[in-house]
């Protein structure tokens, strides 16, 4: 069986692929992301994931390298990682009572192909009152995630719907990856 890289230092990617009994290592890709902004958010996913997987499979070309990147996309803006409290709260007044998409990008790399795909997932949040957005804010878990929340954790009860693939939101597109990397030789071991 082919080994499988997953070139992200995500948890939730990490925790994503163990849940479905796929065995993987990890090998962080540390590029400096470039591309252009005139891109739509569904190219531009796709083209870090490339990148991102990439550079990690130059040093394991043995290997099948799997790599992913997510934004969250407001009115056609990009809303990336929040920087401070300040960001985050700005970025979830703005979220507020609206409809946004998710995207996130794949790549999968191997020495015979590479496949590119992205996830598209329209969540809609509650109206955020004032009390809410700092409660969140205060949790400290909107650092570190596209768009300053997370679906999978407290980020939950901003949620009021959803509609496309949870698990993309999250952070990979889940059963389509499973159904790609089978094409790579990668499988389930139960």
């Amino acid at each position: 069986m082919n080994r499988l890289i997953l070139a992200s230092g995500s948890p939730r990617r990490k925790e994503l692929l163990q849940n479905v009994f796929i065995p993987f290592e990890v090998s962080v890709s540390h590029i400096e992301e470039h591309i252009s902004d005139l891109l739509p958010p569904s190219q531009i996913v796709e083209q870090l994931a490339h990148q991102k997987a990439n550079a990690v499979y130059e040093q394991h070309r043995d290997c099948v390298v799997l790599g992913a990147d997510t934004v969250v996309t407001l009115d056609e803006n990009i809303l990336g990682k929040p920087k401070n409290k300040e960001d985050v709260r700005q970025m979830l007044l703005m979220l507020s009572g609206r409809k946004h998409l998710v995207y996130t990008g794949v790549a999968i790399i191997s020495r015979e192909k590479t496949c590119l795909f992205h996830g598209k997932t329209e969540v809609t949040f509650y109206d955020l009152t004032d009390e809410e957005i700092h409660a969140y804010i205060s949790s400290g878990e909107p650092y570190d995630k596209a768009g300053g929340y997370g679906i999978q954790g407290l980020g939950a009860v901003l949620v009021q719907e959803i509609h496309g693939d949870y698990f993309n939101v999250v952070g990979l597109p889940l059963a389509r990856t499973v159904r790609e990397l089978k094409k790579f030789g990668i499988t389930l071991s139960t």
